[in-house]
């Protein structure tokens, strides 16, 4: 089943066009920083290395049970994004426009990718994030053993919503507790999985365990966790500014949904966060995983919003991050 998608070019040729990399004098300037909270570390995988259109959910006119399953991702279209064919090629050209943009990222996956990754970048550019779906995947005491280690940083992407599971189910609730102990901050999938993905890929998942509010029963049990919402628990803007209204140390990602959704979507629910008095509480990330040229096209989204001031975008690109993840600022000028 072909769809076809008309990309608006504007908003990736006209990227950044607010921060130029140099003055009119010729001077080289460093890029404003910018933080992506939500990069995955991962091997390149042959059999999901398809070239993607960003936006690709703008057309899903659903299947049929007798019929194979729509594409999860669509590559018709005038300027679908290339998938890296190679690690050291998505390194590369990861670690040049870290360099290009003034980019730090919160990174997650593989441990060797990301030790490879922080090799190659400056220091403190990658900040190492450690994964958990369901207790099955390691003991709580292993847990603790990784996260005591020095090495992670951050937890996430929880991401129980996949098992079809809550956040607050009590089996996670030794791994948060942990990470409120430690004082970890925690990024939890909250949001749609794609079109038809329970069809597709994912049995388990459930649409209504993305419900934001699923949240308080976790957040009452361990009220010193710091905690970000990734996606922004899109489509439930409602339910996620009641939370966030309640529960100060709540924050959002808008990582996926920035490429995946329709654009003029995508830009009606930040607004609607901004406009709920949530501008400084809206981290960037992208959900990058094998298309480097991701991070231009959905920080190109920010920069080109014309219901953002410049210092709303900087809150998003860069400064929410800093003060959520308590880093120091001068160190990423």
């Amino acid at each position: 089943m072909s769809r076809k998608i008309l990309l608006p070019v504007a908003c990736i040729g006209s990227i950044l066009l607010m921060h130029l990399n140099s003055s009119a004098q010729g001077n080289t300037k460093r890029h404003l920083p910018i933080i992506d909270v939500h990069v995955h570390a991962m091997k390149m995988n042959p059999a999901f290395a398809a070239d993607m259109c960003p936006w690709f959910l703008s057309d899903m006119p659903g299947g049929d049970p007798n019929q194979p399953p729509p594409a999860f991702i669509n590559t018709d279209c005038a300027s679908p994004l290339k998938a890296a064919k190679s690690d050291k090629e998505f390194e590369d050209s990861l670690m040049a426009t870290m360099r290009r943009l003034n980019m730090t990222i919160v990174a997650s996956g593989d441990a060797a990718v990301i030790r490879s990754w922080q090799k190659a970048a400056e220091p403190g550019r990658v900040i190492p994030s450690l994964t958990l779906s369901s207790s099955s995947e390691m003991t709580v005491m292993a847990f603790t053993d990784s996260l005591s280690s020095g090495f992670y940083k951050v937890m996430g992407e929880t991401a129980p919503q996949y098992q079809g599971m809550s956040p607050s189910d009590t089996s996670l609730d030794a791994y948060f507790a942990v990470a409120e102990k430690l004082n970890i901050p925690v990024g939890i999938h909250m949001g749609t999985g794609g079109n038809g993905s329970i069809n597709i890929t994912n049995p388990k998942y459930r649409a209504s365990m993305g419900n934001p509010l699923l949240l308080e029963d976790l957040l009452a049990r361990h009220p010193k966790l710091k905690v970000w919402v990734m996606h922004a628990g899109y489509p439930m803007a409602d339910e996620m500014i009641a939370l966030m209204g309640a529960n100060a140390y709540v924050y959002v990602d808008v990582a996926g949904m920035i490429w995946s959704y329709p654009l003029a979507e995508v830009n009606d629910y930040i607004k609607r966060l901004v406009q709920a008095g949530f501008g400084k509480r809206i981290l960037y990330g992208t959900d990058l995983m094998v298309w480097p040229k991701l991070l231009e096209t959905s920080i190109g989204v920010i920069e080109n919003a014309n219901y953002l001031s410049f210092d709303q975008k900087r809150d998003i690109l860069f400064n929410n991050a800093v003060r959520f993840f308590r880093l120091d600022a001068s160190k990423y000028q």
